[in-house]
Parts: C-alpha cells; structure tokens; sequence
C-alpha cells in the first residue's frame, strides 16, 4: 500500500533533453535534473542509471520512463525510438537489477497523458488523444483514462502522412507530420525564412499578432500540416478532446487557432495541456506507483 510519504522517480527522455524527478502520489514533482540526452545505447543506458541513482532515497519505490517513438507499453518493449539508438534495449530490467525497483516503461505521449488525465479528474471520460509536439511528435490515447495500445503500438500520430512528396521522415516513409509540424521543422522553417536560429515559437505569434506578414506565413506553413492530420484523426476515432502537449503544445494550440476554417465536418476539440514540458515526467512518477485501477493498460486482442 503506498503512503503520501513514498514517492517514484519519474524519467521523462526527448529527442534532445532527458528530465527526471521524484514524484509523489498526488504528481508533485522534487528534486528534478534535466540534461541532454545520450543518443548512443550504452551512453543512454549509463545516463538513466545514474539519473535514478542520484534521486533514489529511502522513499523511493518504483520507476517510471517515458520513451519516444515505438514503445509497446503492455509488453515493455522498446520496438524504435526515433532519434535513440535503443531499439530492444532491456532498460527496465537493468534498472531492475540496479536498484531492486519495479520499472514501468511507455511511450512518453501516454506518460504526458497519464498525468494530465489526473489533473482533470473525471474529466478524463470517454476517449482523450494527446500529441506531443518537441523534438518529433509524438502521441497517446486514454479510453475511460486508461491507456489503449490497440495491437501494441498506437498512438504514432507523428507518422500520419500529409503529403505523399513531402520530406523523408525517420521512419522510411516522405511527408509524415513530424517532418513539417514538430519542433525540428519549426527550426527548418524559422531557417529558410532568414530568420535568426533562436527565434523562438512565442516570438513569432506575437510578431504574428502584431500584423507581421512573414511570421504569419511561417506559422501557418507549420501548424496547417498539422490540422490535417488531426482532421483524420477525428475522422477515424471521433474523440472527445484532444490535447496539445510537449515543449511547444501551448504554442501549437494559438498558431492553430490563427488558421481559417477548414470546414464543418471535422472540428477539432482541441486544448493545450496544463502541465506543459512537465506532464511527461509527472506521468512516468504516477505510472511508475501503478496502483490506480485507471492505469491498467488496455490492448485490443
């Protein structure tokens, strides 16, 4: 039985940064280190072992770690990982041994969604879809705030395809979303456009809001790709929200919001997270505890 005295280290790892925290029941985070993330496999095992190993105290009774890319959550598989190099890396059993800690591993989307799913509460009813917007894009789905997996690996929204010759994406296929509406191709866009290399998403809203002609045309080159596959998306699953989370969610929701309407078919029931960059590590710590019946994983057969 866990006491509010326990808490999970929860291991939140991107494409570009790796962030991890104690955790305690009720999603409060402590102690948090963030750095950039190893890419490399040993350098990527030999990270999160000592991240953990330094937050590990006398409460500590579980881990959590939200992975990018294909990750069958109800198997603890990692399958790819988009810009890692830890395709059927046994994290969690390492950790296992090293620590003597039950391990819980899943996509970092269904972490992210997990913790936001707790924030509200019974709000969490019906069918919730989460896309992450960093490094790539990522995504989850809750069903009755359970996470769903379909036959293992749902939730790959970043590989919707929008355009049949758009950019080679990591996944072998042109034109995924990921490679016109993540934050990588935001930096593409912010590049070709001459624009300095730190020009950040914010700053080009509000340029954009202050009748800036090239700010405008970048944001919607960016996010429209974007509203077409989560037009599919509402064609196919017809869910009751869908989330906008990751480093640049909030930022996605506005410039979205900014696009003229597409017709009345499929509208988006679109919001940004609450949580922000942190729901993931926040999610990886309660999905590490798994004692919430809500967390039982749920796999079509």
């Amino acid at each position: 039985m866990r006491t509010r005295a326990d808490t999970a280290i929860g291991v939140d790892v991107g494409g570009t940064r790796i962030r991890a925290a104690r955790i305690t029941p009720d999603g409060e985070l402590a102690d948090r280190i963030a750095e950039p993330v190893r890419r490399d496999r040993d350098g990527f095992a030999d990270q999160v072992s000592r991240l953990v190993d330094a937050l590990r105290n006398d409460t500590s009774v579980a881990v959590g770690i939200g992975i990018p890319g294909r990750v069958d959550g109800a198997v603890q598989q990692i399958r790819s990982a988009g810009y890692l190099d830890i395709a059927g890396l046994d994290i969690a059993a390492r950790l296992r041994d090293q620590t003597g800690l039950p391990v819980r591993i899943e996509n970092d989307a269904t972490m992210a969604l997990i913790a936001e799913g707790r924030v509200r509460g019974d709000g969490c009813k019906g069918l919730i879809l989460m896309v992450t917007i960093g490094t790539g894009i990522g995504g989850a789905m809750l069903q009755d705030g359970v996470p769903w997996y379909g036959g293992g690996l749902s939730g790959q929204f970043g590989h919707i395809v929008v355009s049949g010759d758009g950019p080679q994406c990591n996944c072998g296929r042109r034109g995924c979303v990921e490679t016109f509406s993540s934050g990588t191709a935001l930096g593409a866009l912010i590049a070709e456009a001459g624009l300095p290399a730190g020009t950040r998403a914010g700053e080009l809203l509000a340029r954009a809001d202050a009748g800036d002609a090239r700010a405008s045309a970048l944001l919607e080159a960016w996010a429209a790709p974007l509203r077409r596959a989560l037009e599919t998306l509402v064609a196919v699953v017809d869910p009751r929200l869908i989330l906008l989370g990751g480093g640049l969610g909030h930022e996605m929701a506005m410039a979205l919001s900014r696009l003229s309407s597409a017709g009345a078919w499929f509208p988006l029931p679109v919001e940004a997270a609450r949580l922000g960059d942190d729901a993931g590590v926040i999610g990886a710590g309660l999905a590490a505890f798994g004692s919430p019946a809500s967390l039982r994983p749920v796999r079509s057969a």
